[in-house]
């Protein structure tokens, strides 16, 4: 018996190996040509704290500013309630109104945004912040967080938003909270 729970364990791994790197083969981008030292903003929505925890990680590894979406009206605590209301609010494309802004956006070269994939796009906070913005002739790297998802459109739907900057391919896809990979993705983009 405990041979075969041996064996299922290495079997587990291996398949969560595997999709990593068939996962990383498809994010890995080249690098992004930038300037020496670039002015790096760090935009991120976290509902449940795990696109924080990844935006954190590129803030330690790169540097730059870290900047918190945030937007009028909440969430209910009940998480089924929560998706009814989110799921809504993305079918009416609704765009919450900042309830911050970054100070000065023309100093960045490098946008960093972070988005939860909800039910295969960005969120609507995420959406008022790039629709608020001029970041044309920006670089901007999407990252993703998910429960099971993948990117699906969200970094599609992140280019069609952003008029004018030039998103990055090169997207961070990271399962939950999960930040193993990001040092080699910055060394990848050119950053760190």
């Amino acid at each position: 018996m405990s041979k075969w729970w041996l064996f299922l364990l290495v079997a587990v791994v291996g398949v969560v190996f595997a999709g990593y790197k068939v996962l990383w083969a498809q994010t890995k981008g080249e690098d992004l040509a930038l300037k020496e030292n670039p002015k790096i903003l760090i935009a991120y929505y976290s509902y449940s704290g795990n696109t924080k925890k990844v935006a954190e990680a590129i803030k330690q590894n790169i540097g730059g500013d870290l900047f918190e979406i945030k937007t009028e009206g909440e969430y209910p605590q009940d998480y089924s309630a929560m998706v009814q209301q989110a799921k809504k609010e993305i079918a009416a494309g609704y765009r919450p109104k900042l309830l911050n802004k970054v100070d000065d956006m023309a100093q960045y070269d490098v946008v960093f945004i972070g988005s939860p994939n909800w039910w295969g796009t960005i969120t609507p906070q995420v959406s008022s912040f790039v629709e608020t913005y001029d970041m044309a002739g920006k670089v901007v790297v999407p990252f993703v967080t998910h429960g099971g998802g993948g990117k699906q459109n969200t970094v599609d739907d992140l280019k069609a938003q952003c008029k004018g900057c030039k998103v990055s391919d090169s997207v961070w896809v990271g399962y939950g909270s999960v930040t193993m990979g990001i040092e080699n993705w910055l060394t990848d983009l050119g950053l760190k």
